[in-house]
C-alpha cells in the first residue's frame, strides 16, 4: 500500500506574462518567416522550453557574431539586452525582433531617466546575470554601481550622495531587497527609488505563496532551472519561511527520492520559466511512490498580458 502524501500547489506559479511573451514571439517568427530564426541567449531559462523551440528551428547564440548575415529574424531574449546590441545588429542589417520583458525594459527607461538628470545610479542585483548585464550596458561604462550584498551597500561610495538613485533585478527575493534598501536609505536618505517597486508582479507572487505554505510542509519543490534567477530565490524564500528542505529541480528525473522517504506533506511551486507540464510531470511522479491528494493554495489572481511586436501582430492574429 503506497503512503499517504499531501501536496500543497502553489498558484500563481510557473509562467508570467513576459516569460508567455518571449516563447510566443519565438514561435510566431518561426511561423510567420521559417526556420532558422535566430536568439541571442536563451530566449528564458529553461531547458525544456529552449530545447522544444530549437526542435522547431529557433537556433540559439550567445553572441550576435555567431550569426551568419542572414534575413532570417534575430530575437533578443526576455532578460533584456545592453544597447551595444541592437546597435551592432542594425549596423550589420539584421532584422531583430526584441522580446525583453517590458517590465526589464521600465527599469531600463528608470535608469536613463535618473542618469539623465545627473544622479548616481544602484542597481541591486546579481553580477552576471544576463538582465543585470542589459541593464548596466543601458548606460556609460562606470555609471551604474552594482550592489548584490548588504555589505556592498554598507560600503558604497558615491561621489555625491545627495546625487544617488536606486533600481532593481526585477527577479530578486523581496527580503533580501528589502534589507539592501534599509542600508541605502539610511545612508543616504536622499536616494531616489522607483515610483513603483521594480521587483516583477510574478516573482513577488510566486514568493508571497510559497511563503504562505513554507511553514506547514515536510519539503519544497521548486521547478526550474538553476541558471534561473527567480527559480533560486523561490528555492531559498521557502527555507526562510519555516520549510526543513527546499530542492530546485528541472524534471522529475533530477528527483532524489531517498529525500522524500519520509515527508507526508509537501509543497510545489514553478518558477517564472518553467511549463506547467513540467509541474505536471513531477505530480505524477510522486503519484506512482505514493498515494497522492492535491490541493491547490492561491495567494493572487494574475491577469497580465503584454502587447507582441508589431510585425509579429498578423501572425498573431490568424
Amino acid at each position: 500500500m503506497k503512503p499517504a502524501l499531501e501536496i500543497l500547489l502553489c498558484a500563481p506559479r510557473g509562467f508570467c506574462a513576459g516569460v508567455d511573451r518571449a516563447i510566443q514571439i519565438v514561435e510566431l517568427a518561426l511561423k510567420q518567416y521559417g526556420a532558422p530564426v535566430y536568439v541571442r541567449h536563451e530566449i528564458v531559462h529553461n531547458r525544456f522550453v529552449v530545447d522544444g523551440l530549437r526542435a522547431k528551428g529557433a537556433v540559439f547564440v550567445e553572441e550576435l557574431d555567431e550569426i551568419p548575415d542572414t534575413e532570417a529574424p534575430v530575437i533578443f531574449s526576455a532578460h533584456g539586452v545592453p544597447k551595444s546590441v541592437p546597435e551592432a545588429a542594425a549596423a550589420r542589417g539584421l532584422f531583430f525582433l526584441d522580446a525583453t520583458c517590458p517590465l526589464v525594459s521600465k527599469v531600463h527607461r528608470e535608469a536613463e531617466r535618473h542618469h539623465g538628470r545627473g544622479d548616481e545610479i544602484v542597481l541591486i542585483g546579481h553580477a552576471g546575470h544576463p538582465e543585470v548585464i542589459g541593464t548596466m550596458g543601458q548606460l556609460d561604462a562606470g555609471a551604474v554601481h552594482l550592489v548584490e550584498t548588504v555589505a556592498d551597500a554598507e560600503a558604497l561610495t558615491p561621489a555625491d550622495p545627495e546625487r544617488l538613485a536606486y533600481v532593481t533585478q526585477t527577479t530578486l527575493s523581496l527580503d533580501d531587497t528589502a534589507e539592501i534598501v534599509a542600508v541605502l536609505t539610511r545612508r543616504f536618505p536622499a536616494i531616489r527609488q522607483p515610483a513603483k517597486g521594480d521587483i516583477c508582479y510574478a516573482t513577488t507572487n510566486r514568493q508571497e505563496a510559497m511563503k504562505a505554505v513554507a511553514g506547514s510542509v515536510d519539503a519544497a519543490i521548486v521547478v526550474g532551472a538553476p541558471n534561473s534567477s527567480n527559480s533560486k530565490r523561490l528555492r531559498e524564500v521557502a527555507e526562510r519561511a519555516g520549510c526543513p528542505r527546499a530542492v530546485l529541480v528541472q524534471r522529475a528525473a533530477d528527483i532524489d527520492w531517498s529525500e522524500f522517504d519520509a515527508v507526508k506533506r509537501i509543497a510545489i511551486t514553478a518558477g517564472a520559466s518553467a511549463p506547467e507540464v513540467l509541474v505536471e510531470e513531477i505530480i505524477d511522479a510522486f503519484a506512482e511512490r505514493f498515494a497522492v491528494t492535491v490541493e491547490t493554495v492561491r495567494t493572487a489572481e494574475e491577469n497580465v498580458s503584454f502587447n507582441l511586436p508589431r510585425p509579429l501582430r498578423p501572425a498573431a492574429a490568424e
